[in-house]
């Protein structure tokens, strides 16, 4: 379970060293034993996580990815503290609610950082919905996949592109596809380190986290959606509903990912090709 200290108490710059951003890997990257770093920071704050991984590796090849979630919100906070201009991005689908504009340009004023947007090609928005209109995901599931495929997962590729390591807000907590997954892992398919700081977060750490930092957050968590994807595919939950199920909620499966996070059924994955016809 993540320290105490990583939510109870308020970071302040000169807390979180500033120093990091002059730290520099001397150590071949290859020879990187993840079961073994896996072993030592499961039991590590966020903070010392995030420590290491900059001590690590460049600071210029590391990339914070965000949909401005509680979770994403909780890392913005973090990493503009520890180190002068991280490298973060978002991936504007082109369907996001105006309740996540606002929070990123909130994000932007207080920690004077300019996040990195990707977006899906035009021209495969346009093969994607060419006959299908643009509400096809409510017909069926591969309709849907297809969506997240064209405007989530491609534009991650070219986000990730010019990165060696790739910092996520995922947590074990947010369902049975996520509970096993390490703190860190190797995506062979962007080529790049995966490193969750929140793994072991519980609902009610990331916001205490929040209130106890000021952290921005977007107002759409005050109305009942526990996470935020694209506005037609999210509503609220309902008391006891599980914490995902607002999302794609049209759909019967009760484990359902948009594709950025998943292969082969699970949050880790190994190479594979997914040819979706457009």
């Amino acid at each position: 379970m993540p320290d105490r200290s990583d939510f109870d108490e308020t970071y302040h710059p000169d807390h979180l060293c500033k120093t990091l951003t002059m730290a520099m890997s001397t150590t071949a990257i290859e020879s990187i034993d993840i079961n073994a770093i896996n072993g030592t920071l499961e039991s590590k704050t966020a903070f010392d996580i995030l420590t290491w991984c900059y001590q690590t590796f460049e600071k210029d090849d590391v990339k914070l990815s965000t949909s401005f979630g509680a979770e994403g919100m909780v890392l913005v906070h973090i990493l503009s503290s520890m180190i002068e201009q991280p490298r973060i991005f978002t991936i504007d689908t082109g369907r996001n609610f105006q309740e996540t504009y606002e929070v990123w340009e909130e994000a932007n004023e207080k920690y004077g950082i300019d996040i990195e947007c990707y977006y899906p090609d035009p021209q495969d928005v346009h093969k994607l919905i060419k006959g299908k209109g643009p509400n096809l995901f409510y017909r069926s599931v591969e309709n849907r996949k297809a969506c997240c495929h064209v405007r989530k997962v491609r534009p991650l590729r070219f986000a990730l592109a010019d990165a060696g390591v790739w910092i996520s807000g995922l947590r074990r907590e947010q369902g049975a596809l996520r509970r096993d997954m390490p703190v860190l892992s190797y995506i062979e398919e962007h080529d790049v380190y995966k490193i969750c700081p929140l793994a072991n977060w519980t609902e009610q750490n990331v916001w205490e986290f929040i209130r106890n930092n000021a952290v921005p957050y977007n107002k759409l968590h005050d109305k009942g959606f526990p996470t935020i994807g694209c506005e037609p595919c999210t509503r609220p939950i309902r008391p006891a509903e599980d914490i995902r199920a607002g999302r794609w909620w049209w759909e019967k499966e009760a484990d359902k990912e948009c594709g950025i996070h998943l292969e082969n059924g699970k949050v880790v994955r190994k190479k594979q090709v997914v040819n979706y016809t457009i």
